[in-house]
């Protein structure tokens, strides 16, 4: 006789482990049956059909199928020992969805709300600059427009030039030691503006602000996805954004005071970020923390469910750094060139008009606490939209048809923005305005979709980082559209050629959103038509001997 171990679960319990006694013979036959996984979710239903899905029995098995239930796809995937994660890996490892539901609620409180408090702080100094400008800023220091673009696009530069060497920075050491680090050092920086003196103090510290800023967000969305699947992903972005439009409501101190208080703040956020932020799912146990936050159940769960979803997450270790060889290979990846290509034109129709909107309504005539209180409106617009177009991606299953709605919302707009003149009404103007500036923030989508399409720990590692250089390329771009010769807002009849330049680059957007779409739709289809074509034989045999790696390999699809 021997003694077979089999899953059986109770309802609301945690999966328990039972003994049967068996016939050597039997315990053979149920040794080798493969254990249960739960339905396939179908991920491109459509929108009706996701609407009208039934409820899920929270009691089935929730795992999902992956490479890891064939022989071959194990040992092809199987995670390395250096992984941090490899001893909770268990191809036979089974859940149910009430599991899966109540572990994911604990991330979100555990992880999420903390990561979005470390991103309420980073735009707390990050864009702290446009509410000082409705407390004569400008006018204190002496500066003009050109000199607060100046500031601006000094800001942009050292943040591109900061994002690939923070990135691999981060993956060297961690981003739980990193992101800490970065936050309490931008911090001490951004209190120091309230001693500002002149034109050139107030470029230093924005250039200081930019290197110790670049790359906060591709390390921190590298974290995050150590513990939610792609398809998680861009709903907690969106989340993760939120938090920058609700820094954008809290503001009322003057200006010198604003950047003491907030950088105070941050400061606070940045030293407890050391403590909150644990270097992965199975390493939240510390001295200070001796049970974790996990159990071990949980972790394997965890570990498991995410693989499962992405297998190219055990590629490598936390803690290991990018060799110059993998650095240019991720550089030389042209399948996310369309994605950067979006990063880099996508906000330029709306950025003029947001960055001067408190500029614009102190010009019309309304006074600082008016203006601060008349941005809370485009403030919650933009709030709401970014969430609705988040929901959006998934609901449709289709990245271009969500993130192009910046484009499509904000062209009308613009139109009606290029005809305005002396005799506009201020109220008109504002409402146009405002609408403007509360566009559908689709950048948290677009980070996700770069991940996603990445489909490997190193390429991932710096894709992030390359795609936020050209979106603060963009910022760089449309900083320097309205200018002090075409009229800058003094009145209602302002920057005639800067608006019209802004339709047309909402136009070519526009056609730049279709050709991504049909070049990952191509892609996709080449490698349909050549998988297809191969016998069983032939595919295993690719699994097992290719080179290929990350998004060129024929088994992976492209998002889009």
């Amino acid at each position: 006789m021997a003694t077979v171990l089999s899953y059986a679960h109770e309802k609301q319990e945690d999966v328990a482990v039972t003994s049967t006694s068996v016939s050597d013979e039997d315990a053979k036959v149920a040794v080798s049956a493969p254990l249960p996984l739960g339905t396939p979710i179908e991920q491109n239903p459509g929108v009706w059909r996701r609407l009208r899905k039934p409820a899920l029995d929270l009691d089935s098995v929730a795992t999902q199928p992956s490479v890891f239930d064939d022989p071959a796809g194990l040992e092809v995937y199987r995670p390395p020992p250096q992984y941090e994660n490899a001893h909770r890996f268990d191809p036979d490892a089974r859940w149910t969805w009430r599991e899966e539901k109540r572990i994911i609620r604990k991330i979100d409180i555990k992880i999420m709300i903390w990561a979005a408090i470390m991103f309420f702080s980073l735009d707390l100094d990050r864009s702290n600059l446009t509410q000082a400008n409705t407390d004569n800023f400008l006018d204190d220091l002496n500066l003009t427009t050109d000199d607060f673009n100046m500031g601006n696009t000094v800001f942009r530069l050292a943040f591109m030039c900061a994002e690939i060497p923070s990135q691999l920075l981060s993956k060297r050491i961690g981003p739980d030691i990193w992101i800490p680090s970065q936050i309490s050092l931008w911090s001490i920086v951004a209190l120091s503006q309230f001693w500002l003196k002149g034109r050139t103090s107030f470029l230093a510290t924005r250039a200081l602000l930019g290197i110790l800023q670049g790359g906060f967000i591709p390390d921190a969305v590298l974290y995050l996805s150590y513990f939610y699947t792609k398809y998680e992903l861009p709903i907690r972005l969106a989340a993760f954004w939120i938090s920058n439009y609700v820094s954008h409501v809290v503001r009322k101190a003057g200006w010198r005071w604003l950047f003491l208080i907030e950088g105070i703040i941050t400061l606070a956020v940045g030293l407890f970020s050391f403590v909150m932020m644990p270097a992965g799912p199975t390493q939240t146990r510390k001295w200070y923390r001796p049970k974790g936050w996990f159990t071990e159940r949980e972790e394997v769960i965890m570990v498991n469910r995410v693989l499962r979803d992405d297998p190219s997450k055990c590629d490598m270790h936390n803690r290991e750094g990018l060799s110059p060889r993998m650095l240019l290979s991720a550089l030389s990846d042209w399948r996310l060139y369309p994605i950067y290509a979006l990063g880099i034109v996508h906000m330029i129709p709306t950025g003029p008009p947001q960055t001067y909107l408190t500029l614009s309504l102190r010009n019309l005539g309304f006074s600082t606490t008016e203006s601060t209180l008349l941005t809370i409106p485009s403030t919650v617009i933009g709030g709401i939209l970014l969430i609705a177009t988040a929901v959006m991606s998934e609901l449709v299953n289709s990245r271009v048809a969500a993130t192009i709605t910046l484009q499509i919302w904000s062209l009308p707009l613009l139109v009606a923005l290029y005809t305005f003149n002396s005799d506009t009404s201020q109220w008109v103007y504002f409402a146009v305005v405002t609408l403007i500036a509360g566009f559908p923030y689709v950048h948290p989508i677009q980070v996700a979709w770069t991940s996603r399409n990445s489909y490997s720990v190193k390429t991932r590692t710096v894709s992030a980082s390359v795609y936020n250089v050209f979106v603060q390329a963009g910022a760089i771009i449309y900083n320097n559209i309205y200018r002090e010769d075409d009229k800058l807002p003094s009145d209602i009849d302002v920057d005639k050629r800067g608006n019209r330049d802004l339709i047309a680059i909402n136009c070519m957007n526009l056609v730049i959103y279709i050709g991504v779409h049909f070049f990952y739709k191509v892609l996709n289809n080449r490698r349909d038509k050549i998988w297809n074509s191969w016998t069983l034989e032939q595919r295993q045999q690719y699994l097992e001997t290719t080179k290929d790696t990350g998004n060129k390999r024929m088994d992976f699809r492209f998002a889009y």
